[in-house]
């Protein structure tokens, strides 16, 4: 049975392990470490993590300072499960409820990511300077 809850600093090696295991959108460098977790999930927002058979199998996480999706993975081996649907459900609900109007991503295009998000009804805002295609989503009315 998976389980979604709250992220906590023991569960980034696990996070990380699935960040690592993507096929798309996958980190080409050491961009990202596992210490740019811990303000990711403590200070400047907050993560959550599904766990499955005591994995971690997916995690998001979002940026209550900027409204940024920093991440929403999905271990290969876990897809087509919702799994993805429920992190996003959860993550934008405590964004909205921080107040923020506005939230942004970026992706890179052609990916099942893009479908996703366009899908959950994020709309286009350009191109980051990398070439990723930015998503923006506005908060709905109450």
């Amino acid at each position: 049975m998976a389980i979604l809850r709250p992220a906590i600093p023991a569960d980034i090696s696990g996070m990380h392990r699935v960040r690592l295991a993507v096929r798309e959108n996958r980190l080409t460098s050491t961009a990202i470490t596992e210490a740019d977790y811990v303000p990711a999930i403590t200070t400047t927002g907050r993560g959550w993590v599904i766990e499955s058979d005591a994995q971690i199998v997916a995690f998001a996480v979002g940026n209550r300072d900027s409204g940024n999706i920093w991440a929403l993975f999905v271990h290969p081996d876990h897809e087509a499960l919702g799994y993805g649907r429920h992190l996003h459900d959860a993550m934008l609900a405590w964004l909205w409820s921080q107040g923020l109007e506005r939230l942004w991503l970026t992706t890179e295009p052609g990916t099942r990511a893009q479908a996703f998000y366009e899908s959950r009804g994020w709309e286009r805002a350009g191109h980051s300077s990398h070439g990723e295609i930015r998503f923006e989503l506005s908060r709905g009315p109450s």
